[in-house]
């Protein structure tokens, strides 16, 4: 069994000390949340589907998904203010730290043609955001249906300052980033 991401965490600070010049093991940074999101799109009219969309992420996240609803009424995409345009699931403490085990451990080794993750999902504030076509990859849900697959956008939100300290922290930590 790879090591956990808890396990990692803790072992961060004497790893990464050098590289960045660390004087406190406080200065290591964490990740606080975890944020799960699918747009549901074209399948706001179709029933049942946005009750599939939300029973899915539940499984995958271990927790029940929060809907997210329009801003604004667009007349071209038949949208009204309140309706449900797509669901959000925030993670912290184990439930995070499961989800993460079983991204980088179970689902991106999952994807078709896999050879890494990109860097450049890491923002300027030190968080990283990958997106995924399929939520299949994850053993959680059955392959059964296959013409209702959709995507979904995960963010590692981290205390860290800036991209490089992120990607330094996140390799450590086990993501499969592309060399």
């Amino acid at each position: 069994m790879p090591p956990l991401i808890a396990e990692k965490q803790k072992i961060a600070f004497n790893t990464l000390k050098s590289d960045f010049g660390w004087k406190n093991a406080m200065q290591t940074p964490k990740i606080t949340k975890v944020v799960i999101s699918v747009g549901v799109g074209k399948m706001i009219k179709e029933k049942g589907r946005l009750e599939f969309v939300e029973g899915r992420l539940a499984k995958i996240a271990g927790q029940k998904a929060a809907h997210r609803g329009a801003k604004k009424s667009i007349a071209t995409f038949k949208t009204r203010i309140g309706d449900k345009i797509g669901y959000q699931v925030t993670l912290r403490g184990k439930r995070m730290e499961d989800f993460l085990n079983r991204l980088i451990h179970i689902a991106l080794p999952r994807t078709k043609d896999f050879k890494g993750i990109s860097t450049a999902g890491i923002d300027e504030m030190g968080n990283y955001t990958l997106g995924m076509k399929e939520h299949t990859v994850f053993p959680e849900t059955a392959d059964e249906d296959i013409k209702d697959i959709f995507g979904m956008a995960v963010t590692v939100v981290t205390t860290s300052k800036d991209k490089k300290t992120t990607e330094a922290y996140l390799r450590h930590l086990g993501f499969p980033f592309k060399k």
